[in-house]
């Protein structure tokens, strides 16, 4: 199945051919077209989609147990989270850092 960027795109307003760009969103980098002259761009529909399915996960506030296994503590991620993480990066690793923000937050960095 062909790419829809694989294809030759005019601008709608200068009628002239788009070329490929990367735009940064929020850490995304979402493929597009863009138009040199009216500056005119297309973000590709797909990093569209799973940029909204991020922003609809990061409005929801999850509450999870605080669990204690052995001598430590755990909390469970939601399936959704992880899910989603798994589409972003198709390959997570078991090991995450953990570190402390502040007084009371807690980062987990998946890299």
């Amino acid at each position: 199945m062909s790419d829809i960027f694989d294809n030759t795109i005019l601008c709608k307003h200068c009628n002239k051919k788009m070329q490929t760009a990367i735009v940064i969103k929020n850490g995304f980098r979402l493929r597009a077209v863009r138009c040199k002259d009216c500056k005119n761009q297309i973000i590709h529909p797909e990093d569209l989609k799973e940029y909204a399915d991020f922003q609809n996960i990061k409005k929801k506030n999850f509450k999870v147990k605080l669990r204690y296994v052995g001598n430590s503590y755990a909390v469970s991620i939601p399936r959704e989270i992880i899910d989603f993480m798994g589409e972003q990066e198709k390959r997570m690793s078991d090991m995450v850092n953990l570190c402390m923000e502040d007084l009371r937050r807690l980062s987990l960095d998946f890299k």
